[in-house]
């Protein structure tokens, strides 16, 4: 089967990965860096004039948790592929998802910020490789073995996406390169676009550009807080980076009246987040308070770490009749 195919019932399948493990046993993510991120996001949603807040992809509901505990004002809605976790505060809606890129009918995306954290990278999409004369075949998978041989050349389509947004090194393409065409992605986030009139739509993922892409591509595995093989047989995530500039091209084609298109590091400088340390001074004054201040410096400082979460990128879409114009200037330096 192809690796698109193989890679979407490892994750999504009756016995998939995210339908059956606990994502936070196997890698971290900014959520994970105390509620410096929820913060973050309840800023997003106040400068941008609105109430509700769409997590899509929202794993077992922890950014949501933290939400309503920073912002119980918000109205807040989940969706993602498992059941209602049983610990979710019962305000916060929670909608369950086929999973992968489809989403169900009827999600209240309208006046919403729309939150993708962390989606698109697990959203499978085919992968392709050069073969000894150059030219782009698609990955296919052998079930249970799992290894790996080539087959037909790509669609016209996806041949298309990567003329457009993986082109050709300098010198030719050499054989065993490898690519990940993000169609599936596009045509996802073009949906979510499409579906929120007058929102804020937010996408935050491992992101590579048009100019820097991978030559062995980014698929990669994780499982126990590690990077191993990404072998889809279900025991580990299967994730790979996102073409974030070719889905910020996606959304503008779909309606997307503006564009942000940043890190980590500026977007939640730029809302207020940092690594300084308290002055030393108020550890004499106030022991405690001075603890949690240091304990938020290093929180800031995994988030803004260049090499690491801070290095993620943001794509910040704005559809017409949405009031974010300042926020997004402000976002955007």
């Amino acid at each position: 089967m192809t690796f698109e195919t193989a890679w979407q019932q490892a994750l999504y399948g009756p016995a998939g990965f995210y339908r059956r493990a606990e994502p936070a046993e196997h890698f971290r993510t900014s959520v994970g860096a105390g509620r410096l991120l929820a913060s973050a996001v309840a800023r997003l949603a106040e400068g941008a004039g609105l109430h509700r807040v769409v997590d899509v992809g929202s794993g077992r509901g922890a950014l949501l948790a933290d939400l309503h505990a920073l912002a119980p004002g918000l109205d807040l809605v989940g969706v993602d592929v498992v059941p209602r976790p049983a610990a979710l505060p019962d305000r916060i809606e929670w909608v369950q998802s086929p999973g992968g890129a489809a989403l169900p009918a009827g999600l209240p995306l309208d006046g919403a910020l729309v939150l993708a954290h962390e989606w698109l990278d697990d959203v499978p999409c085919p992968v392709v490789e050069r073969d000894e004369d150059g030219r782009w075949r698609t990955v296919l998978v052998e079930p249970g073995s799992w290894s790996r041989t080539l087959g037909a050349a790509p669609s016209p389509a996806e041949l298309e996406w990567l003329h457009r947004w993986w082109p050709v090194p300098p010198g030719g393409g050499e054989p065993g390169e490898r690519a990940e065409v993000g169609l599936a992605r596009d045509r996802a986030w073009a949906e979510l676009v499409r579906a929120a009139p007058a929102s804020l739509l937010v996408a935050v993922d491992y992101t590579h550009h048009r100019t820097d892409r991978p030559p062995g591509g980014s698929l990669i595995g994780y499982r126990d807080g590690a990077a191993c093989p990404p072998v889809p047989d279900g025991a580990c995530d299967v994730t790979a980076h996102v073409a974030l500039d070719a889905v910020a091209a996606a959304g503008t084609a779909a309606g997307a009246a503006r564009t942000v298109l940043v890190d980590q590091r500026t977007t939640l400088r730029a809302l207020g987040i940092d690594g300084r340390l308290p002055d030393h001074a108020l550890a004499g004054t106030d022991a405690l308070g001075y603890l949690e201040g240091v304990t938020r410096a290093s929180q800031a400082a995994e988030l803004l770490d260049p090499a690491g979460l801070g290095g993620f990128g943001w794509l910040l879409q704005t559809t017409p009749g949405g009031q974010a114009d300042a926020l997004l200037d402000m976002v955007g330096g």
